[in-house]
Formats: structure tokens, sequence, C-alpha cells
């Protein structure tokens, strides 16, 4: 099992950029793919972002393609997103998971962090 905490969330305004990060306990990190997701409030958790365990692959939702960067450093057990432009909506808590591969199926990834809150205003 992986432990995961998110953190580096906050308060950004509209067209503001912020980054949060994943920092990951145990030895095997660097053997996973890691994903992004978020929950608005009332809504369901979503995918945001995936990468595979060498960083070589990258995948995102359509909402935030072009805006948000996903990367990781397998050195420091730290996975990253990079959120520019950030839009009213893009308001969520952000969650880091451990997927099997870069899927975007939330069911398929586990050992989810306790989350990081966004909210960005307009």
């Amino acid at each position: 099992q992986v432990q995961l905490v998110e953190s580096g969330g906050g308060l950004v305004p509209a067209g503001g950029s912020v980054r949060v990060s994943c920092a990951a306990s145990g030895r095997t990190f660097g053997r996973y793919a890691m994903g992004w997701f978020r929950q608005a409030p009332g809504k369901e958790r979503e995918f945001v972002a995936a990468i595979s365990w060498t960083g070589g692959s990258t995948y995102y939702a359509d909402s935030v393609k072009g805006r948000f960067t996903i990367s990781r450093d397998n050195a420091k057990n730290t996975v990253y997103l990079q959120m520019n432009s950030l839009k009213p909506e893009d308001t969520a808590v952000y969650y880091c998971a451990v997927g099997p591969y870069t899927t975007t199926t939330t069911t398929d990834y586990r050992d989810w962090g306790q989350g990081t809150q966004v909210t960005v205003s307009s």
C-alpha cells in the first residue's frame, strides 16, 4: 500500500496558476502510474490527468488539456499537477491516487490521498 499526501492548494484568482503536489511513501512509488482527480461540491469525482510510472506518457481530461500539466519526480516520490489559466469551474478538492496503468477510470485507482482544496475566484 502507498500512502499519499496532497498539498499546495489554496485560493487563486481566475486566470492564475497553482501547483499541487502529492507526496508518496513507500519505495515502490516509481513502479506505479499516478492519477489526479477532482471533486466539486455536489458532483462526482472526475478524472483530471494521469502519468505513467516512467513519466513518459501522460493523459488529460479534455476540460484541462492545454492548461494543466502532470509530472513526477520518482527520486522525491512526488507527483505534481501544474494548473494554469484557472477558471472558476476548476474549483474542487484535488486528489491523487495510484493506478495500475494510465487509465482514466476512477474505480481503477486506489490508495487515495485526503485531497487538497483549490478555489478559483472570479
